[in-house]
This record gives structure tokens, sequence and C-alpha cells, in this order.
């Protein structure tokens, strides 16, 4: 597994085109979301785990376009971290999380209306700095003396999917930090602060070229599959669940893909 510069690698170049395919296919436009033949009217809040922010974002502004009576109102943060405030209370209409262990924690608590639906998939890489000065080539680099590398904490999925990255392939890296979400993995590396991070592949490809990424072996790397799902005590149903269903619609699925993320 060879340095890999900011820019998109041949099988994400044939995902893009795919998800333009499909776009195209589509029509190009956004379908509004049903309701008992009437359209959705409300604004609400969607809890989302960090790695889904650009294309989350995206979903939010197509999604209000084809419903103009509709608004989104964005959270993200790591996946426990949310769990955590929906059952203590917050007022969430949807929750997406990186990982099952934390919707499975809300199905547990009661707090989910109906099941979750598992929308997309993305993977681990290594996230290094621009030009790649330490020449890192793969996992066992990261146990090189005097290498600042930095993870999420175990308690956020994307620190435990690092961990297994380092059980899988028994290399004893010693780690600096460890972050609250990969979006601080991700910033810490931009900024020169460490010299590589483990993080999803959607937020390596989302630095342009800010940075730069190392493929981790498919025998040795992990699957994050991502659930949604609708709160039981959400203010909208109506308009939650219609953006579920759009999230996993089509039109909803290229934009994930545009974004680099996989079919669940």
């Amino acid at each position: 597994a060879g340095y890999s510069p900011a820019v998109p690698s041949v099988r994400f170049a044939v995902a893009l085109l795919a998800a333009a395919a499909l776009v195209a296919s589509c029509g190009g436009g956004t379908p509004t979301a049903e309701s008992d033949g009437e359209d959705p009217t409300g604004t609400i809040t969607v809890f989302a785990a960090s790695s889904l922010a650009g294309a989350f974002t995206e979903l939010a502004e197509a999604f209000e376009t084809g419903n103009p009576r509709t608004g989104i109102v964005l959270n993200f943060a790591g996946s426990s971290a949310l769990a955590a405030q929906i059952i203590q209370g917050a007022s969430v209409d949807v929750f997406a999380s990186a990982d099952t262990e934390n919707m499975a924690r809300l199905v547990t608590d009661g707090r989910i209306d109906g099941g979750p639906t598992f929308f997309a998939a993305n993977s681990a890489v290594i996230i290094v700095e621009k030009g790649n000065p330490r020449g890192i080539t793969g996992v066992a680099d990261l146990a090189r003396p005097g290498l600042v590398v930095v993870a999420c904490a175990v308690e956020v999925p994307c620190g435990r999917y690092a961990r297994s990255v380092l059980d899988n392939t028994g290399v004893e890296a010693r780690l600096s930090s460890f972050e609250d979400n990969v979006r601080a993995v991700v910033t810490k590396v931009v900024l020169g602060e460490a010299d590589a991070g483990i993080v999803y592949l959607t937020d390596a490809l989302a630095t342009g070229d800010s940075a730069g990424w190392i493929d981790i072996p498919a025998d040795v790397n992990v699957i994050a599959r991502y659930p949604i799902a609708v709160l039981n005590e959400a203010k909208n149903a109506t308009v939650a669940r219609a953006f579920v269903d759009f999230v996993s619609s089509p039109r909803g699925r290229a934009i994930l893909a545009a974004h680099g993320f996989g079919a669940p």
C-alpha cells in the first residue's frame, strides 16, 4: 500500500462516475417526500456522526430543495456522545450513527421508532500530512519511534475501528492522543500537529489537497456500517421518516457515494 496523494484513487473515480450516472438516471432532481398525499411540513433535528458532516449537509440541502416547506437542523459529533445526549433527553427527530453499538443503546433504551436502517458503509485509512514527509507506507510504520500518531478515543466508533486495525495487524503503535471525534483527528494531521492518524476514508477524501492517505489492506481493515432511525419521541415524525427514506433513496445514495461512502 503506497502513498495516496489527495486525489481520489481509481476505485473512487469509478464510484464518483457511478454516482453521477445514478443522479442522471434519476433526472438530477430531488424527489419530494410523500406523506399521506400531503407535502411534509416543518423542521426536524438530525443528530449524525461526525464522519457524515459533508454528506448530510448536502443531503439536507437536497431534501429541503425538494420539500420547500421543511427545514433540517444538523448536529454532528461522535456517535457515542450523540447517543448519550439522546438518552439524557435531547430533543431529536433522527439519529444516524457510525456504528451499530450506539444505535443498539437507543434501541435497548426504547428510544427508536420501529427499527434502524443501514444506509452506508465506510472503511479505515491512514491519513498523513500533505506530501507524506515521514514516508509512511502502511500500518506497521505507525509503530516507528518519534512518530506522532493520533486516533479517536475508544468510546467513539472511529477509535474502536482504529484499535481493531492495530489488533488485526499486531502493530503496537504508541498513540499520542485520543480525540473526541474523527474530525479532530483529521484537523491535527492537516495542521501538522500529528504525523498520521487512523480515520475514515470519507474524511481523508474530504481534505482535498490538504492531506494524503494510505490504504489499509482489506484483510486487516474494518467495515463500518451506518444505521439511521427515527426517534420515537420525534416532534415531527412525518418529516423525519421522509428524510430517512430520502437518505436511502437512489438520489440519497448517489450523494453518499459522491462523498466516498459505500453501499450498506
